[in-house]
């Protein structure tokens, strides 16, 4: 599923920042440049949603001895064989 995105001119969005910032409350503005994307307004939910879900590094200390042996008896499925060469 693609997320629609309004997309404006730099010059535009400077002239009409109003209406644009309440856009940007509903869905993602792209701010353009030159023809080219070169950011993104969205609302502040929206991002803090983002970082909530921002990849969080686990250590040893955060899984349990089945989750270690689980993952000890996991394999690879046979379509990655192709990246044994990167481990060795």
């Amino acid at each position: 599923m693609e997320i629609a995105v309004v997309s404006v001119g730099a010059t535009t969005l400077v002239r009409k920042f109003g209406h644009y910032q309440d856009v940007a409350l509903r869905e993602p503005v792209a701010i353009t440049s030159n023809g080219r994307e070169r950011v993104v307004l969205i609302s502040a939910d929206e991002y803090h949603r983002l970082k909530r879900r921002d990849r969080r590094v686990l250590g040893l200390d955060d899984f349990s001895a089945d989750d270690i042996a689980a993952i000890g008896r996991s394999e690879a499925p046979a379509e990655t064989a192709q990246f044994d060469h990167e481990v060795k």
